[in-house]
């Protein structure tokens, strides 16, 4: 486990190169950039009424056939599936071409698809609800702004944290709060999305679309924010030398 100590001596900085923090920052970006994209252009492309009013399951394949779970009549009053046949007929996205297919597919694996929840285009519903649209969006501008602003601080914690002007990070290295502070941004960009999900879940409110895609674009900067500084906080960039570890306030890293 790693703690910090105050050190008063010259830092070694070793963070001269962030190549490795932008390539990622701007790889992660671009997939989820390119797959938001390719929701808003699949149904715009496709011709009016290709993809009918849906309702599903989400982590599950409901409508890669006609046969498929999502095609079936369900009670329309049950939290999960409606009666398909009367919301627009049947859908396979298997019968689409391998692009607008593939956008179909994850949006059925992952999302609900909820029509109520979901925009529509062209006459077409979206692969994904609003609230995946607002993540994904967030997602971008979080691992966009890790590329543009983080450090590989040896740690995921501290690279999480290198985003952050470093005298506004000295008070939480010289209490080495850097885990709390960690988690206590990540708390405040799902909290949201997380009490909005769960009071429209338990109770008899319901959100809206516009509340769900703000809700979802905080929870998407954290969480794109945290998938690149895990993926660039590597030790071996340091020689496997914690000394060289360049931190706010100081710092050294050390084993607690």
């Amino acid at each position: 486990m790693w703690t910090v100590r105050e050190d008063v001596g010259t830092l070694a900085n070793g963070l001269e190169d962030r190549s490795r923090e932008i390539k990622i920052g701007r790889i992660l970006a671009t997939v989820a950039g390119g797959y938001l994209l390719l929701s808003f252009i699949a149904p715009l492309a496709m011709p009016e009424g290709t993809v009918p009013e849906l309702s599903g399951r989400a982590n599950a394949l409901d409508y890669a056939t006609e046969s498929g779970w999502g095609n079936q009549n369900h009670d329309e009053d049950a939290d999960l599936g409606h009666d398909q046949s009367a919301h627009g007929g049947t859908f396979a996205w298997t019968e689409l071409n391998p692009l607008w297919a593939f956008a179909y597919a994850f949006g059925d694996f992952n999302c609900h698809q909820k029509h109520e929840r979901s925009w529509e285009i062209n006459g077409n519903q979206m692969p994904m609800c609003t609230r995946d649209v607002g993540i994904f969006f967030g997602f971008v501008i979080g691992a966009a702004l890790f590329g543009r602003r983080g450090l590989n601080r040896w740690t995921v914690r501290d690279t999480f944290l290198s985003i952050i002007p470093d005298q506004r990070l000295e008070p939480i290295y010289l209490t080495d709060k850097r885990m709390l502070a960690m988690l206590a941004v990540i708390g405040i960009g799902l909290a949201p999305m997380a009490v909005d999900g769960f009071t429209q879940m338990l109770t008899d409110y319901e959100s809206n679309n516009p509340l769900r895609v703000v809700t979802g674009f905080a929870a998407g900067i954290v969480v794109g924010w945290w998938f690149s500084a895990a993926l660039c906080a590597r030790t071996v960039y340091f020689e496997d030398d914690p000394e060289l570890v360049a931190l706010p306030a100081n710092a050294r890293l050390m084993t607690k």
